[in-house]
């Protein structure tokens, strides 16, 4: 998978999990998720798509805010759990 479309992916998720304020295909990605609308909550759906489309579980040192704040960070921490 190529860091273009694990990043479009991220995004699709975003669309449909995170309840943002702003659409997540204009975000770049180091806009702060969390300033965007996403709650606790959503960020918590998000963790568990991402999850289940990415096939793999974050562990729980990764389990806080700035690992899921922006695109960048989310797939940062994907590649970080040796997804190709």
């Amino acid at each position: 998978m190529d860091h273009i479309d694990r990043r479009e992916r991220i995004r699709t998720i975003l669309k449909q999990h995170a309840r943002l304020s702003r659409d997540a295909g204009r975000l770049s990605e180091q806009d702060d998720l969390y300033e965007a609308g996403m709650s606790s909550h959503a960020s918590v759906n998000v963790m568990l798509a991402l999850e289940s489309e990415f096939n793999l579980e974050f562990p729980d040192q990764m389990l806080n805010r700035s690992v899921f704040d922006s695109i960048g960070a989310i797939a940062s921490a994907i590649e970080q759990l040796g997804v190709a």
